[in-house]
């Protein structure tokens, strides 16, 4: 794995080579936060691999009030998940570079091959293809993945059903599902576990398909998970 920067500067030769490399985007640029930010997908050395490309795009918080690109935020993020135990995409480089013209960051990313997002999971009809068994345990690794995250106190802050992804592998008795988290571009810490928790089960309850009955056994095992329960989250699945 390539070395990660963490600070304003980075190694242009280095960086300069990222930036060049570039293929298809599957986000178009967006112009918020004082530049642009889109993500490509590009190949090296046979890989596949997702590049968020950024000008500007800074956001500022008190230990940097005037501000810093918005990847090195979700950095931190995706090694907070992974050190948690929650699988995300694994990074490959990650730099930004300060000039007299601004800001120019990087993140770049490898596939997470086999996986889809799991509302495409549900449209495919997957879940009658694989079973009511299946779809029970695919529930308690989306809940052990959330809780896993938020014990650590990290909120993910923009947790729609499409930034969780499903790869389901093996036949018959060796049947097993897999779970990820994308777009951390918005995590952050919080001061507590609930903060993080209510936020985000709170939202994903409004962005979800599941049916009240879904709900509610992804709420039973997300508090076991979580070794305790939350009242506002038990009301929420009688609605």
């Amino acid at each position: 794995m390539a070395a990660l920067p963490t600070s304003t500067s980075a190694d242009s030769t280095t960086f300069d080579s990222w930036w060049h490399l570039q293929g298809e985007w599957v986000e178009e640029p967006n112009d918020r936060r004082g530049g642009y930010s889109g993500v490509q997908r590009i190949w090296k050395d046979g890989s596949l691999l997702y590049s968020k490309r950024q000008t500007g795009h800074i956001h500022r918080s008190l230990l940097h009030p005037f501000g810093r690109p918005t990847v090195l935020r979700e950095q931190e993020a995706l090694l907070g998940a992974q050190k948690a135990g929650v699988r995300v995409p694994e990074i490959v480089y990650c730099a930004a570079e300060q000039s007299p013209q601004g800001w120019r960051a990087l993140l770049v990313t490898k596939a997470l091959e086999g996986f889809q997002p799991i509302d495409e999971w549900y449209a495919s009809n997957d879940r009658a293809q694989y079973g009511e068994a299946l779809h029970e345990q695919l529930l308690v690794l989306v809940a052990e993945t959330l809780a896993r995250l938020h014990t650590a106190r990290w909120q993910h802050g923009c947790i729609y059903i499409k930034h969780i992804f499903v790869r389901v592998s093996g036949e018959g008795q060796a049947l097993k599902a897999e779970v990820a988290l994308l777009d951390l571009e918005k995590c952050r810490r919080r001061l507590t576990r609930k903060q993080a928790a209510l936020h985000d089960m709170l939202q994903l309850r409004r962005h979800s398909p599941w049916s009240q009955t879904d709900w509610q056994s992804l709420i039973g095992h997300y508090q076991r998970a979580m070794g305790r329960t939350f009242k506002t989250l038990d009301e929420a699945t009688r609605h």
